[in-house]
């Protein structure tokens, strides 16, 4: 992904913007699946926001409800359509939740109200596509594919997003207690317990494959220092490569893919456990979520599903 320039009329790199706006449309492109042409509009949007916060000598986030106004009002005064202008307070929108879900703003704070979006069902897979998707990668047996096996088991397994998953530890795993110690969004720490089949699936991966990923680094060091996911070339995995794993094996197993991001296995992990029973507290906690008004969309997607049901199928 081309890098987001922070540049003032000069040329200077002052813009009040620590890497957050990056951050975002690389979370929006390989952990949400948007469009590259979606990733760019949000760039040309989030540009207008750093350029009147540079203007005006204003913090880039959080956006305060005073400045927000202002700069509708300047969008509106430049003549820009009202669709165009609604577009940018949407991408505003996206970024302060990001902000929110990243750990940079604390939901608590005062946020501006920023215009909301119609409320979406939570993209899904069904629990016969993520059998298909296990199955396409146990086809192989090679270090490669058992890692991505591995590593998509359990952020399906587990409800991981892509950042904690490829940012796991050795040292975070507890392989007798079946525990591991997951950093979330603004470094808070949880525990989240790994059986069963994906127990035996980080054994079989640690033993077979993992030693044959780890490849001598310049200058001696471990490159990978003690990162549990390696890549080809026995570095940290990335997410943008996690993206592509899923990919190219859900294609293979026969998925669409608009469904084929990290995100949405971590909402199949939800939603797929609340269907089953499990409390909303307890979602909470194995997801990570600081507030339970996060956790509440998978009571009301289960709501809404149902209803889809009874009024289409023809015995409901």
């Amino acid at each position: 992904m081309p890098e987001f320039r922070k540049r003032d009329k000069g040329g200077v790199d002052t813009s009040p913007d620590d890497g957050a706006i990056g951050d975002f449309l690389e979370y929006m492109q390989y952990e949400r699946g948007a469009s590259l042409n979606t990733v760019n509009a949000y760039r040309g949007d989030l540009e207008s926001w750093r350029d009147f916060c540079l203007d005006t000598g204003r913090h880039l986030y959080p956006p305060e409800t005073e400045a927000v106004s202002r700069f509708m009002t300047r969008l509106e005064a430049s003549g820009l359509s009202s669709g165009t202008r609604q577009r940018r307070a949407a991408a505003l929108a996206a970024f302060t939740r990001f902000l929110i879900y990243d750990g940079r703003v604390d939901a608590a704070e005062n946020l501006p109200p920023i215009p909301k979006r119609d409320r979406t069902l939570p993209v899904v897979m069904t629990e016969g596509e993520i059998e298909r998707l296990m199955e396409v990668c146990g086809e192989e047996d090679s270090p490669i594919a058992i890692r991505d096996r591995t590593m998509i088991e359990m952020a399906y397994d587990c409800g991981l997003r892509a950042s904690e998953l490829v940012s796991l530890k050795l040292s975070d795993m507890d392989e007798s207690g079946g525990l591991m110690y997951v950093k979330g969004k603004g470094r808070k720490e949880r525990v989240v317990p790994y059986v069963g089949s994906l127990k035996e699936a980080v054994r079989k991966y640690l033993v077979s494959s993992r030693q044959k990923l780890a490849k001598p680094q310049e200058g001696g060091g471990d490159g990978a220092l003690d990162f549990l996911f390696l890549s080809k070339s026995g570095r940290q995995m990335k997410r943008q490569e996690l993206w592509s794993i899923l990919q190219r094996r859900g294609s293979a197993a026969g998925i669409a893919r608009s469904r084929l991001h990290p995100h949405v296995l971590r909402h199949s992990f939800a939603t797929h456990l609340q269907r089953r029973g499990m409390d909303l507290r307890t979602l909470q906690e194995l997801l990570g979520h600081s507030s339970i008004a996060v956790t509440e969309k998978y009571a009301h997607l289960d709501t809404e599903l149902r209803d889809i049901y009874d009024s289409f199928h023809p015995r409901a």
